[in-house]
């Protein structure tokens, strides 16, 4: 089992920039790929970014440049640096972590609004 709790959502101004943060615990070593998820009022859960085990990262067209996936392994800890951010960025943002038996581990969810 893996446990993941977020962090760090709230209230930016377009043009701010926010860190979500996604804690882990639990069966760790045996995440393989993280990925972070956002879903705006309405809409359909989105894909925003990926990183492999290997530290190699994807991204949306709707973020490439503007947000950065990271982890640092010592806190067991991934994050969400976004920049420059757009009131179309508005949604819940969720962590995602795929173990190597290929269960998938969810966040609770953080708020992100953009205020225009």
């Amino acid at each position: 089992q893996v446990q993941l709790v977020e962090s760090g959502g709230g209230l930016v101004q377009a043009g701010g920039s926010l860190r979500l943060s996604c804690a882990a615990s639990g069966s760790i070593g045996s995440i393989y790929v993280m990925k972070w998820y956002r879903q705006a009022p309405g809409k359909e859960r989105e894909w925003v970014a990926t990183m492999s085990i290997t530290g190699t990262t994807t991204y949306s067209d709707s973020v490439k440049g503007r947000f950065t996936i990271s982890r640092d392994n010592a806190k067991n800890t991934m994050y969400l640096q976004m920049n420059s951010l757009k009131p179309e960025d508005t949604a819940v943002y969720y962590c995602n972590e795929v173990t190597i038996g290929q269960k998938s581990y969810w966040g609770q969810g953080t708020q992100v609004t953009v205020s225009s």
